[in-house]
């Protein structure tokens, strides 16, 4: 059987017209539509509703800043070695974003996700799900910070946004209810992180868990630009480096 010729349902573009899913860059988009509205629309196919485009924002301007964090640290020492190149900087600070840091989202995401799925009792599914994380002593997506406590404030503020939308249902619950058995088994009290917060909320929005990273990355790239110029004009880098040498003494033979 022959394949299928490949074809894409995103965009083209010719002399004088850029088509993006159906729609006239220029005389549908371009100043009608805004830059979290277009990102919607090109995941899903379709505009978001208001709700969705409000909470979809929240998300995006909840990661895009915190401060010296891996991906700014690294984006500012790379600038340092390469300041001709600042996509260099902004690509380096980019790629630290993942399981650890940032990109948690996708995991706690994926257990809210089979948890619907699957139906039934859905508190003895989280009080498993815990169990076997712990088990396994692996860390339960979505929950804990070093120095957010007890409570995440950015989450609080998300749950809030998505109540006041009207977008507050049967994911966000769940992520309650595995907080709830989180508590249990832990025997003390573990904050929802923000990315555990935007899990819940993106699939309450219907943005798949696989690409939920990607939007983490798209948050973070959109804080960087600020490290680097002010690593332009105000360098840490090498400070950083000094402070490296005093404080990692080596202890080799």
């Amino acid at each position: 059987m022959a394949k299928a010729a490949p074809k894409t349902r995103i965009a083209r573009s010719d002399e004088t017209t850029v088509t993006i899913r159906g729609k006239s860059l220029m005389d549908d988009m371009i100043g009608k539509m805004s830059f979290t509205e277009t990102m919607y629309f090109l995941i899903k196919h379709r505009p978001p509703t208001a709700a969705e485009t409000r909470v979809l924002d929240a998300c995006l301007v909840t990661l895009m800043e915190h401060g010296f964090t891996p991906s700014s640290l690294v984006a500012r020492m790379v600038h340092d070695s390469v300041p001709d190149q600042v996509q260099v900087a902004m690509a380096a600070g980019l790629l630290t974003i993942g399981g650890v840091f940032v990109g948690t989202m996708e995991g706690c995401a994926k257990i809210l996700q089979a948890g619907i799925e699957a139906g039934g009792d859905l508190d003895a599914y989280c009080t498993q799900v815990v169990k076997e994380h712990r088990a396994a002593r692996k860390a339960m997506p979505g929950f804990g910070h070093p120095f957010h406590k007890p409570d995440d404030p950015r989450s609080v503020r998300l749950f809030e946004v998505a109540s006041e939308v009207g977008l507050r249902g049967k994911y966000v619950d769940l992520l309650h209810r595995l907080s709830a058995a989180v508590d249990r088994e832990y025997g003390r009290h573990l904050t929802i992180n923000a990315t555990g917060a935007i899990g819940s909320l993106m699939l309450e929005i219907g943005i798949p868990a696989e690409i939920m990273r990607a939007i983490a990355v798209v948050s973070r790239c959109g804080g960087l630009p600020g490290h680097i110029l002010e690593e332009m004009e105000m360098p840490t880098a090498r400070t950083l480096w000094a402070l490296a040498e005093e404080h990692v003494p080596y202890d080799g033979m």
